[in-house]
């Protein structure tokens, strides 16, 4: 698999989604991927964020991170998302990036990724799958390949078993309620497998 490209671009306020996505680079660097981790834009102003102290936290530690851009998408020959759920659908700043790739699209630059997605919400029914299918319905106009976990290991069940991408529950406190590194490490490994598989061919 050292000939797969894979783009990890997510967004975080507080920290899950960059830790899903931190979790994804590990296993996608051990398995001999080339890895680009890049964070989406924040749009949020800075008066929303500086009331949130854990948002305001995470904001400043990540700095370091490069902002997403289209020669993420161009170079990748697969694209893992994550971003929290809001309101059951992608948060504006994942949105936004995706909604400004028109000119790849218009141009046939984003058929065949291969394209999978992770999230968290504050509560099991908070929207979780309903985001990733709302991230997915925009790949299925991209024209890529959408890669889910599906039920293709049993690590599923223990992290919540949700078919469409790993996804979690966070509590008040931003703990994580279910371990979902393994379920994170298993959707890279099959996203990988695919990717490498459409190379091949």
């Amino acid at each position: 698999m050292a000939n797969v490209k894979l783009s990890i671009i997510y967004y975080s306020s507080t920290g899950t989604n960059y830790q899903m996505a931190l979790w994804a680079k590990e296993k996608a660097e051990q398995s001999g991927a080339e890895v680009r981790l890049r964070k989406a834009k924040e749009l949020a102003p800075e008066f929303a964020i500086e009331q949130n102290p854990a948002w305001k936290k995470h904001y400043d530690e990540t700095q370091h991170v490069e902002e997403a851009s289209s020669d993420d998408i161009l170079w990748a020959d697969a694209l893992l998302f994550s971003a929290p759920s809001r309101f059951g659908t992608m948060p504006s700043q994942l949105k936004q990036f995706l909604d400004i790739q028109g000119g790849l699209w218009a141009n046939g630059k984003t058929v065949n990724k291969v394209v999978s997605a992770m999230t968290s919400a504050q509560n099991p029914h908070g929207g979780q799958e309903a985001t990733l299918l709302s991230l997915y319905t925009s790949m299925m106009h991209w024209g890529t390949i959408i890669v889910t976990p599906g039920y293709t290991d049993p690590v599923l069940f223990g992290a919540g078993g949700n078919p469409y991408g790993t996804s979690v529950t966070v509590d008040q406190n931003g703990n994580m309620q279910e371990d979902v590194e393994d379920a994170v490490k298993h959707q890279v490994a099959r996203v990988l497998e695919v990717a490498s598989k459409t190379l091949e061919s």
